[in-house]
C-alpha cells in the first residue's frame, strides 16, 4: 500500500449505478449533450487521479561523465521534448521500467529509438555512452506517470464522468499528456493551503493507492478536463440528484454558486460571474468568476490548487466549472462552459 500526500492542480469525478427512477429521466436527456435542459448529476468531490503516459514521455536530454572525464550527450538533436518512446529495436516499451531494462541490457554501439512526435513516428539511431562505470546510458530524462488531486464535474446517466476542466499538462515540458490508461481513487482532504496574491495555494490530500479505493477509470485527457467512467458511484455522489444544464448564451453575469468539499463535505459557496465570452481564446477560459462567499474566503482565500473542477451553477442550472485561478488574486479566476466539456464525453 502506497500512500502519498499531494498538492496538484488537477479534479476529478466518477460514478457506478444510479437509482432507477433517476437514470430513466437521465437517459432522456444524456445524448442532447450541449442542449438546455440536459440533466446531470453536478459534482464537487475530490478525487485521487492516476494516469500512465502512452509511451515514455521525454523531458529532456543530458551530457554523460565517462571514463577521464570526457562527457557526451547521445541524444541531443536527436530527441526532443515532449517526444514518447515506444521501442527500442525490437523491443516494444510501454513504461520507464521496461525502458530502463532494455538499457541496462545494450550491448550494441548504437540503438534504434521509435518515437512518437506530433502523432507521426520516426526513427532515430543513437549511439549510447558509456558513464564511468562502464554502464551505457541514452542521455535522457522521461516520466512515464502522473499522480494528483482533482475535482470531479458532473455524472450523466451511463455513469460517464467530466472534471478538472482544463487537461493535464506535463509540468517540465507544458505539453499535453498523451495517456494510455488512467484511474481515479477515493481520496479525502487534509488540509488547505490558503491562496493570496502570488501563490494560488492548494487543497492537501491523501491517496491510497490500492484496489479497495478504486472509483472507476480515466480514458481521455482532453484541453476541456479528464473523462471516463465511475463504477463506485454511491461511494461519490452522495446526492443523486440531476439539474439541468446552462447553453452558454443562457450563462450571463451575475450571481452563482460553485459546489467544492475544502470545508470536508460538499458545499455551495457564492461567487459572481463576472464576464461571459462565448469564444475565448482558450476554451477552458470563457467564464469569469470572482468568490464572495465569506465562508470560502475565509477557508481558501478563493480559488485554490484542487478547485479545478467544481461545477458552476447558476439560476438552477449546471452552468460550467473553474479551471484557473489569477495568480496576483486568488478570489478570481476562469471557468468553462459545460457545454464544452460534454462534448468530449465518449459512451
Amino acid at each position: 500500500m502506497l500512500i502519498i500526500l499531494l498538492v496538484l492542480t488537477i479534479t476529478l469525478g466518477g460514478g457506478y449505478c444510479f437509482l432507477e427512477l433517476k437514470k430513466e429521466a437521465l437517459e432522456q436527456e444524456v445524448n442532447a449533450a450541449t442542449s438546455s435542459g440536459a440533466l446531470l448529476i453536478p459534482g464537487g468531490m475530490p478525487v485521487g487521479i492516476y494516469m500512465e503516459t502512452d509511451g515514455v514521455m521525454v523531458l529532456g536530454t543530458e551530457e554523460i561523465e565517462g571514463e577521464g572525464g570526457t562527457r557526451r550527450a547521445p541524444s541531443r538533436h536527436l530527441v526532443k521534448d515532449g517526444d514518447y518512446i515506444v521501442g527500442i529495436d525490437d523491443e516494444k516499451v510501454d513504461n520507464k521500467k521496461e525502458l530502463i531494462e532494455v538499457v541496462q541490457n545494450l550491448s550494441k554501439k548504437t540503438v534504434i529509438l521509435h518515437l512518437r512526435r506530433n502523432e507521426e513516428y520516426i526513427d532515430v539511431k543513437v549511439w549510447p555512452a558509456q558513464d564511468v562505470s562502464g554502464a551505457y546510458k541514452l542521455g535522457i530524462w522521461v516520466r512515464d506517470n502522473v499522480q494528483g488531486l482533482g475535482t470531479i464535474t458532473f455524472l450523466n446517466a451511463n455513469s460517464s464522468f467530466g472534471a478538472l476542466g482544463h487537461g493535464i499538462h506535463d509540468t517540465d515540458t507544458g505539453n499535453l499528456l498523451e495517456m494510455s490508461e488512467g484511474t481515479l481513487y477515493e481520496t479525502s482532504i487534509q488540509n488547505i493551503k490558503k491562496g493570496k496574491s502570488g501563490n494560488p495555494g492548494g487543497m492537501e490530500g491523501i491517496i491510497v493507492y490500492n484496489h479497495y479505493n478504486v472509483l472507476g477509470s480515466i480514458t481521455q485527457n482532453t484541453d476541456c478536463g479528464i473523462f471516463g467512467k465511475i463504477d463506485r458511484v454511491d461511494r461519490v455522489f452522495q446526492s443523486q440528484d440531476a439539474v439541468p444544464t446552462a447553453k452558454g448564451e443562457e450563462v450571463h453575469e451575475g450571481k452563482a454558486t460553485i459546489r467544492c468539499a475544502v470545508s470536508g463535505k460538499v458545499e455551495e459557496y457564492d461567487i459572481e460571474i463576472t464576464k461571459v465570452d462565448l469564444n475565448p481564446r482558450e476554451v477552458n477560459k470563457g467564464i469569469e468568476i470572482q468568490v464572495t462567499d465569506p465562508d470560502l474566503l475565509e477557508l481558501t482565500g478563493g480559488i485554490v490548487q484542487g478547485m479545478s473542477g467544481s461545477p458552476i451553477l447558476q439560476d438552477g442550472k449546471l452552468a460550467g466549472a473553474v479551471t484557473h485561478v489569477f495568480v496576483q488574486d486568488a478570489t478570481k479566476g476562469y471557468g468553462i462552459f459545460i457545454g464544452n466539456m460534454m462534448e468530449n464525453i465518449v459512451e
